[in-house]
């Protein structure tokens, strides 16, 4: 057993109990779902800053169209006027 690389002990784990294929899928998928959801934060959100030099204030850059939330329920961004003023 000390010999053998941890993919050799996964499969026979699997072959043993393949009830578990459908665990480690959905754990799988539930971790990826988490990561991709990390990441659009962290690339399209306003409140993360990456480059501080060239655009030291990211949210003053946003249209009052820009829709920024994951999951807009009632707002219809497309309709809404700009009602602040430029600085």
């Amino acid at each position: 057993m000390a010999g053998t690389s941890l993919g050799a002990r996964f499969y026979r784990q699997i072959k043993r109990h393949p009830g578990l294929i459908p665990m480690i899928g959905f754990i799988g998928l539930g971790m990826g779902s988490a990561t991709l959801y990390l990441l659009r934060l962290a690339v399209r959100s306003p409140d993360v800053c990456w480059d501080r030099k060239n655009n030291p204030e990211p949210w003053n850059r946003l249209s009052p169209n820009d829709q920024y939330k994951f999951l807009a329920v009632s707002t219809d961004y497309k309709k809404l006027k700009k009602d602040r003023p430029d600085f």
